[in-house]
């Protein structure tokens, strides 16, 4: 087979477990790796207040923003707003969080890579001092 094409509505939406997520978030899988590649990808919809726990990916990860407004944060870093259009790279193994403001929803498209069977290392939720603190402007 030399082309696949996954068809809208063929991968089934499933909500962003409690344990890596806080508030209200929807994740539907674009798609898988291929062998031989390692590349997968996912839309994640963050309802307003909504949020990943504290994680980092082995190789990194490609955020692409496409409705929303959002915040996202590299450990002991400034908070720093998205919004449609942003493309952000969380580099290989640091630890950082996403989501929505806590009034409009956000999401984005997430592409990461795996090695040695995970894409991501998920750890402590964000506390709601990290999640509430002042933007820092670009």
């Amino acid at each position: 087979m030399q082309m696949r094409i996954y068809r809208n509505g063929s991968r089934r939406s499933a909500t962003g477990s409690a344990a890596y997520f806080s508030g209200d978030v929807r994740v539907d899988p674009l798609f898988d790796p291929a062998e031989p590649g390692r590349v997968s990808a996912a839309q994640v919809t963050f309802e307003p207040g909504a949020r990943s726990a504290w994680h980092t990916h082995p190789l990194g990860q490609h955020l692409v923003v496409v409705s929303g407004l959002g915040w996202t944060q590299c450990w002991g870093g400034p908070k720093k707003e998205i919004k449609p259009g942003d493309v952000v790279f969380c580099n290989c193994g640091q630890k950082h969080w996403h989501g929505a403001t806590d009034t409009t929803a956000m999401s984005h498209i997430a592409v990461q890579e795996w090695l040695d069977g995970s894409a991501v290392h998920w750890m402590e939720q964000v506390s709601e001092t990290d999640y509430l603190a002042p933007v820092e402007p670009d």
